[in-house]
């Protein structure tokens, strides 16, 4: 199981026009990803990143049979619910709030706006797709209104396959998101330039603040 253990930079919840939670990869770290956030160098947001326990959030492959990944994944997925309420008490509904995630992070991050299906602020998926074995049923309930999906991976990468991005992809758009995907031909697994360019256009494109303070009534 992972630990309580969170690290934040940016901007306090109460005040910024936006969040975003950060999940890392296998094997990463929290501190990495507050490392991705000063890249992708937005204003105004509230930078969040849980860390897992021995840097896992579920120990199989994403590939693998889900039920071989429990109770970790369940686990790991309340674990993210429970930011975005986090963020919802501080004043940032869930159409103020970005998922992004690398990885295992953006499997992770995938699967949990699939089955908590509702307009977000975001979603950054480097190197991921949905979780289960090839035939999952992908019947979620709900739509994603809408929400800006970034979905970028190599084509030849090892960890994650180049269908299970499409059918992410296609899964996504099924439920009423907005994909933006990009398939990087000869790429290995990592993060470039690019796709931080399109990390930054996600956040910046979240309403302003002063939006937020007409919600208030300021």
């Amino acid at each position: 199981m992972q630990q309580d253990r969170l690290l934040t930079s940016g901007r306090d919840p109460s005040e910024a026009r936006a969040a975003a939670i950060l999940v890392h990869g296998r094997g990463g770290s929290a501190e990495g990803m507050l490392g991705l956030a000063a890249a992708i160098a937005v204003e105004d947001i509230a930078w969040l990143a849980p860390q897992a326990e021995s840097g896992a959030w579920y120990p199989h492959s994403f590939m693998a049979a889900i039920e071989s990944n429990e109770p970790w994944l369940s686990a790991s997925l309340d674990l993210l619910d429970r930011l975005v309420a986090r963020c919802g008490a501080d004043g940032l509904p869930p159409e103020r709030v970005a998922l992004a995630g690398f990885s295992q992070g953006a499997c992770l991050a995938a699967e949990y706006a699939a089955r908590n299906a509702r307009r977000y602020g975001g979603l950054v998926l480097l190197s991921g797709g949905l979780i289960g074995p090839p035939g999952t049923p992908r019947e979620y309930p709900g739509s994603l209104s809408g929400t800006p999906v970034f979905l970028g991976c190599s084509d030849i990468d090892p960890h994650i396959p180049v269908e299970r991005v499409r059918e992410t992809a296609r899964v996504l758009r099924s439920m009423g998101a907005e994909v933006d995907e990009r398939i990087y031909p000869g790429l290995g697994h990592t993060v470039i330039d690019d796709e931080i360019d399109a990390a930054r256009r996600i956040l910046e494109g979240i309403p302003a603040a002063a939006a937020r303070r007409e919600e208030k009534g300021a």
